[in-house]
């Protein structure tokens, strides 16, 4: 079945989607991104992504190239030409098509709007049920982290790292020694005594959407979460550990640098947190919850 995108518009062909050779995201990565999951026909979260990429394009000095009402009707148009009710959904704004100049363009030139939407099976993912290996790697990204721009360059060549070394991922760690996030997603352990441990938001990481989900799911389970950094011996030392993203939504992490941790096995809180976000992105949990970006000032080791 053919797959179908849509730039600036128009529904085209995927095949046939491009956009200018001067469009600012191809030239100066000057764009923003968001995935939304789609899960047997439920947009899990969908308020909470379009909320991020409104906040992005406002750390950018950009504006929503589409009402909001608009996107949501292209999202389930897209999903209704591809036919599809697992996927995840890919959108992108950039600045637009300009002459290639450092300064931002004119005022009245229009931005770029692409989305597309890929095939995803969430149901019976092996590295769910088995866990995955990982490696550490130095973070080489830009300061500011916050915002989800399509510069991702540093993130490329660490899950090339991590592919090489026959690892699922990459954990990003800062000059002072701590762990700040995955190449794309956010990452937990969890302590000898059954603390949750996640990176602070501040600007230094990307505070995850599933992540906020998570956030919430753990306070009606009485799951106590601290939000600081860790260090990787704290990460080897850990019972559990796992990403969490839009894409892969959960994934154990049960190697780290060739490091087993707790049991080599998904643990129970890990487990439990995956089953209960799934109910979540069901629509069996109650209403979805409200991203905001809630920062802290500085970057705290």
């Amino acid at each position: 079945m053919p797959r179908y995108a849509y730039v600036n518009g128009t529904y085209v062909a995927h095949d046939e989607a491009c956009v200018h050779i001067e469009d600012r995201g191809f030239q100066f990565a000057d764009s923003v991104y968001e995935v939304v999951a789609c899960i047997n026909g439920k947009l899990a979260d969908e308020q909470g992504h379009l909320d991020r990429l409104q906040r992005s394009l406002s750390e950018l000095s950009m504006d929503m190239p589409v009402t909001r009402n608009s996107l949501k009707f292209i999202i389930r148009e897209i999903l209704r030409r591809n036919r599809l009710k697992n996927a995840n959904i890919y959108i992108q704004v950039t600045r637009g098509v300009a002459k290639r100049d450092f300064p931002f363009p004119a005022n009245y030139t229009p931005s770029s709007l692409v989305l597309t939407a890929r095939s995803f099976q969430f149901d019976n993912n092996a590295k769910v049920k088995k866990g995955a290996t990982a490696i550490t790697v130095p973070d080489l990204r830009w300061k500011r982290r916050d915002i989800k721009t399509t510069g991702l360059l540093a993130q490329v060549l660490a899950k090339q790292e991590a592919n090489d070394a026959g690892a699922y991922d990459a954990w990003l760690v800062d000059d002072e020694g701590y762990i700040t996030e995955g190449s794309s997603s956010n990452a937990w352990i969890v302590t000898q005594d059954g603390v949750l441990v996640t990176r602070n938001a501040t600007p230094s990481i990307l505070r995850g959407v599933t992540r906020t989900a998570l956030e919430k799911i753990c306070a009606d389970l009485k799951i106590k979460i601290q939000e600081r950094a860790f260090t990787v011996q704290e990460a080897y030392d850990a019972q559990e550990a796992f990403n969490s993203s839009a894409v892969a939504l959960i994934v154990p992490i049960t190697n780290l640098d060739g490091h087993i941790i707790g049991t080599g096995e998904p643990g129970p809180v890990t487990q439990k947190l995956y089953d209960e976000y799934r109910l979540y992105a069901d629509g069996r949990r109650g209403e979805f919850v409200k991203w905001n970006a809630d920062l802290e000032d500085d970057i705290v080791a």
